[in-house]
């Protein structure tokens, strides 16, 4: 009986000791996990710099219509259908228009040349003439006279070939002559007295002296 103490009290010390395992086995804490390393779906990317804002441009302007000046002289010549003389003088932007068909139909016109070449010119009684440089030795154009429109091509002259004009007094009576000296010599203009239209006596185109009712006057050249 005395042998059996110690072994119950061994056996009695095993399972408290395997109690004691089984115990701290199910009690005891685990471990603390380590600090989660993100992932690197969520890692922050490094900060982009904004690309600068590209400010708009503007449109280049457009170009300028191109100028065609007319070149400053007369221009003569006939009407398209033949039947009448028209003239025009160019000078500093300006122009004076004749328009004649040497019987008892004119007009005197003028007005300023535009910066494409182009004019528009206004007479007496709403006459008016439409024209526009084509290269640079000739007007092209229509002119309207009373019930009438003319058509009209003309060319830059040379000296003689030209533009003329009188105002006098003769007799008593108001003189106003025109004249249109064409490059071939051919002249077309009308005289009047005291505002009656007829047929003008010739110049001499090289001094502009013409006889009127046996008086002496000088037509001279028109310029603006």
């Amino acid at each position: 009986m005395k042998r059996s103490g110690p072994l119950l009290t061994l056996l009695a010390g095993l399972l408290v000791g395997l109690f004691m395992l089984s115990l701290n086995a199910t009690t005891g804490e685990k471990p603390t996990s380590a600090s989660v390393e993100p992932s690197a779906s969520v890692k922050s990317s490094p900060g982009t710099k904004a690309s600068p804002s590209t400010a708009p441009t503007s449109a280049p302007p457009s170009p300028s219509p191109a100028r065609t000046p007319v070149p400053e002289g007369v221009y003569t010549g006939r009407t398209d259908d033949d039947s009448s003389a028209v003239a025009i003088t160019v000078r500093d932007g300006k122009a004076i228009a004749y328009v004649c068909d040497g019987h008892n139909i004119e007009s005197w016109l003028q007005g300023d040349v535009r910066d494409d070449g182009s004019l528009r010119l206004t007479g007496k009684g709403g006459a008016s003439l439409d024209g526009k440089v084509r290269g640079t030795k000739e007007i092209r154009g229509t002119a309207h006279v009373g019930s009438g429109n003319y058509a009209f091509g003309i060319d830059r002259t040379k000296k003689s070939s030209g533009l003329y004009r009188a105002n006098s007094t003769v007799a008593g009576a108001r003189i106003e002559g025109g004249w249109i000296v064409l490059p071939d010599g051919e002249q077309v203009g009308i005289l009047k007295r005291d505002g009656k239209p007829s047929p003008a006596p010739e110049i001499d185109p090289e001094t502009g002296a013409v006889t009127v009712d046996g008086q002496q006057l000088t037509a001279r050249p028109v310029t603006p």
